[in-house]
């Protein structure tokens, strides 16, 4: 895009944000790109939930864009509706996040459980808990 000379013969505080921008720009173009290497047919063969994230980043993306594109013409994005529309898309991609967290979270063993308890509650073939052999069992004071 910009070569480190063009960069140079600018103010410094404007380089900052051209660096930015110039970054900004090449990571929105590795994703497009990742996004249209991808076939019709593979998007048909994606189960609902990877439809779901495909379809966010792409929306996120081409709003990035428009941000972008807003940048460049001197319009301040965070007056304009695209501020809102991001926010939305960040939401639902939160809602994604949360739905694969729960499917990643452990659940309960319930046989791992029930032994649990079963152990803690152990009685001994003479009838007694564990507790109250413990009790009887105290050394003798010496009497």
């Amino acid at each position: 895009m910009a070569d480190k000379g063009s960069l140079e013969d600018c103010p410094t505080e404007i380089t900052e944000y051209l660096t930015g921008f110039v970054s900004s720009v090449s990571s929105v173009q590795d994703v497009i790109q990742t996004l249209m290497s991808v076939s019709k047919g593979d998007h048909l063969k994606l189960g609902a939930l990877e439809q779901a994230k495909l379809d966010l980043m792409s929306a996120y993306a081409l709003n990035s864009l428009f941000w972008m594109y807003l940048v460049t013409q001197g319009v301040n994005p965070k007056d304009h509706g695209i501020k809102q529309e991001l926010e939305r898309i960040r939401t639902y991609m939160n809602r994604i996040k949360e739905i694969t967290d729960k499917k990643k979270a452990s659940r309960l063993d319930k046989g791992a459980a029930s032994r649990f308890v079963r152990n803690a509650l152990w009685v001994g073939e003479d009838g007694k808990t564990r507790e109250s052999m413990d009790k009887h069992s105290k050394p003798n004071d010496g009497n």
